[in-house]
């Protein structure tokens, strides 16, 4: 059957936004306000109706994915920037594969997500006590399946507690990109055999997307 590039490519973007803002975050303090939400809400919906519906149906929420995943193809460099982004990417990629493989876990983190609901109800998303109890899921489930991700970054920032739980709650976003980047036929040899055809679908993307101010 033949692949469909639009939606792999829309999960991928997915990933490559959850690495972006890790980055920003561990070096910041900060991270895209949109893009977060995006990527906070994203873990939210276990049985949505499109690839797209996860990410709140406009391809707009993704273009900070998109950028990164059209960078990260295009990247040559073992070093700075890019390389941070792309270690990011694959490791979220390999954690994916671990989860998958433990069925354990898979039941237990959707129990997690699914009791997330209730909190919803008496706080924002992007409130300590969401982005704390994502993270929570983060260490609890994720952390144990190896190797751990090492994020890095600013020293100073690193040490905030509230830049720790958003970076892990961030990456517990990026691992259900991951996810969903495997159930619509994604995996890890599209990134060197289908380089071309990931590149030209992202650029497509990007450039029908009204500009950003």
């Amino acid at each position: 059957m033949a692949k469909n590039y639009y939606e792999i490519t829309l999960a991928l973007a997915g990933i490559c936004q959850a690495a972006h803002l890790t980055h920003q975050l561990a070096h910041q303090g900060q991270c895209q306000p949109e893009a977060f939400t995006t990527s906070l809400r994203s873990l939210l919906d276990l049985s949505p109706t499109s690839v797209l519906a996860v990410y709140g149906n406009q391809e707009a929420n993704l273009r900070l994915g998109l950028e990164t995943l059209v960078a990260v193809l295009n990247s040559a460099t073992r070093q700075g920037v890019g390389a941070e982004l792309t270690r990011y990417t694959l490791s979220l990629m390999v954690l994916e594969r671990k989860l998958n493989a433990n069925k354990t876990a898979l039941n237990t983190l959707a129990q997690r997500i699914s009791q997330l609901d209730r909190q919803l109800a008496h706080y924002e998303l992007e409130s300590d006590t969401i982005t704390s109890a994502m993270a929570g899921i983060y260490v609890d489930v994720i952390s144990p399946l190896g190797p751990r991700i090492q994020v890095t970054g600013s020293p100073a920032v690193l040490q905030n507690t509230q830049v720790q739980s958003r970076v892990r709650a961030t990456l517990l976003a990026g691992i259900r990109s991951a996810v969903l980047w495997q159930q619509v036929g994604g995996g890890r040899l599209q990134l060197m055999l289908s380089r071309k055809q990931l590149l030209r679908e992202a650029n497509n993307l990007l450039s029908r997307l009204p500009p950003a101010y």
